[in-house]
């Protein structure tokens, strides 16, 4: 049986955010999952993500690496503890630092692949390197540090 992307499993107060809260019905919707020691998610742009005709504006590529960063280190997070995703308390991440480095171009019209690498997991800190790739070709790459969030947001 196949698991339900880790975002499937962030508590209600939790799962609004515009990248990938499932309930956010205007936001990206994205989804992570492992595939062996990385994590994958894919995300088709809109005709309206873009920078000039035909590419892909930048501002939705670091969104990806963003929330793709942030679903990694909750699935880190849980692995690292042995813990199924359903289980409380929930663990959940925010972004204390984003890096994203333009490589070319990235195309309209096809769906992007992004995939993470865990280079740390340190008590409630969780780095990751996330790739963009469009028909295959690396576009954009990300450094995402995400920080276990403090109980105080969920009030």
């Amino acid at each position: 049986m196949k698991l339900k992307p880790i975002q499937d499993y962030y508590p209600d107060d939790v799962a609004h955010c515009y990248g990938c809260g499932r309930l956010n019905e205007q936001g990206h919707q994205i989804k992570s999952f492992w595939e062996g020691d990385e994590t994958v998610s894919h995300y088709k742009p809109k005709d309206y993500h873009t920078a000039i005709p035909g590419y892909v504006y930048g501002g939705l590529i670091a969104s990806l690496v963003d929330c793709h960063g942030t679903g990694t280190a909750a699935l880190a997070a849980y692995r690292a503890e042995s813990r199924e995703h359903d289980s409380l308390p929930a663990l959940r991440f925010v972004t204390a630092s984003l890096q994203v480095d333009y490589l070319k171009p990235t195309p309209l019209g096809v769906e992007l692949e992004l995939r993470g690498k865990i280079i740390e997991l340190k008590g409630k800190k969780v780095i990751s390197e996330i790739t963009v790739s469009a028909n295959g070709e690396v576009t954009a790459k990300g450094k995402v540090i995400a920080v276990q969030m403090p109980e105080s947001f969920n009030k």
